[in-house]
């Protein structure tokens, strides 16, 4: 039985409409942050167009800002899309990257126009692919890997009264019960915006940035002691953030989901400004923006050690049966008679030499010519 022309299209456009939603569904954006006092990646015009770039080319820029060789995998394609973001120089590498995945959004470009910091940025709305990533590095002495998914399980309204002020909010608790006030961050069109400790969305999200926040500040003192080491090694700081995602999944709180993205970024441009005072701008951050769904709510990016091979040393397995008199005996009749054969061969030489006919075009003499 033949299938109507019209059923053919129906089915053909199904197809289409399912295959560009499961790409919208992978797609997401890559916004580098480069230094305010050094210059790692290349200066992009406004009116360029806003490059596409895969993930596993975002998972090769991590090893390669750290100061280490691409991955071997890394297509001829890739490797001249990278050169066209950062700058063509293995000498110039802040060996210090801030790598953080975003769940929830897939993107900030609408909203970082605005922030100084992030001018100098590029960032994709392109589908960049939906598979985890292997970031290569090298042995465990040669880089720091910090993970910053630690979550506060106990904290107090003193540590939020401190977040709080360092964002430029303020922070009202409770006197009834304890973290149970309420957290209001003044935005930049100078609105404000209420979160509420009470409620479950809410309360996660403030405890996202808490957390994000604190973990920056331990990776603050693990530079400190990782700079009196000589050689320092290059260090990665790697976490997630769901808490704009949390936002999204509660009814009552999608009417703040967009100030959320806000907030973050207020966030993420504080702890940004502290690791650039703190590693004297020799790092770049890396935020990777996607909406993945429940089944890919894990981490895109696997950060893994490549073996180290260290070299071997030949051993002798069978020991000869020979004292150290016989073996001292064997070396000196050797040098005597190494030397004897030398003594003799230098007179030989020397003897023909002397009695050589000047006449003759020898090889010795071959450039002199005698009247």
């Amino acid at each position: 039985m033949e299938f109507p022309v019209s059923v053919i299209s129906t089915l053909l456009f199904l197809f289409s409409l399912f295959s560009s939603q499961s790409r919208a569904e992978a797609s997401g954006s890559v916004l580098f942050i480069d230094s305010s006092s050094h210059q790692f990646l290349r200066d992009r015009s406004s009116t360029d167009e806003r490059p596409s770039i895969l993930l596993q080319e975002v998972g090769a820029v991590v090893p390669i800002l750290l100061g280490f060789a691409p991955p071997s995998t890394l297509s001829a394609s890739s490797s001249s899309k990278l050169n066209e973001v950062l700058i063509p120089n293995p000498f110039n590498r802040p060996r210090a990257v801030f790598l953080l995945e975003v769940n929830g959004i897939n993107g900030l470009e609408k909203i970082v126009q605005e922030n100084a910091m992030f001018r100098k940025s590029l960032w994709d709305t392109n589908s960049i692919g939906s598979d985890k990533v292997d970031i290569q590095l090298p042995d465990e002495n040669d880089v720091s890997v910090l993970s910053l998914d630690e979550q506060l399980e106990d904290f107090t309204d003193k540590e939020i009264i401190d977040f709080s002020s360092l964002i430029g909010g303020s922070y009202a608790p409770d006197s009834l019960e304890p973290l149970n006030g309420v957290l209001t961050i003044p935005l930049a069109n100078g609105a404000l915006v209420n979160l509420h400790m009470s409620k479950k969305a809410e309360r996660k999200f403030v405890i996202g940035l808490l957390s994000l926040t604190q973990n920056v500040r331990k990776a603050i003192q693990l530079h400190h002691d990782l700079s009196q080491s000589t050689p320092s090694p290059a260090e990665l700081l790697t976490g997630s953030f769901n808490g704009i995602k949390v936002l999204k999944e509660q009814d009552e709180a999608e009417s703040i989901a967009q100030h959320g993205v806000e907030l973050l970024l207020v966030t993420l441009t504080k702890i940004f400004g502290s690791l650039q005072e703190t590693y004297k701008g020799q790092i770049v951050g890396i935020i990777y923006c996607h909406t993945a769904t429940p089944q890919e709510s894990s981490k895109k990016f696997d950060v893994f050690f490549t073996p180290h091979y260290t070299a071997r040393w030949l051993e002798e397995v069978n020991t000869l049966n020979t004292t150290i008199a016989e073996v001292a005996l064997v070396r000196k009749t050797l040098a005597w008679v190494t030397g004897i054969i030398l003594l003799v061969s230098t007179l030989m030489g020397t003897c023909y030499l002397l009695y050589m006919p000047i006449t003759r075009d020898t090889l010795l003499y071959s450039n002199v010519k005698l009247d």
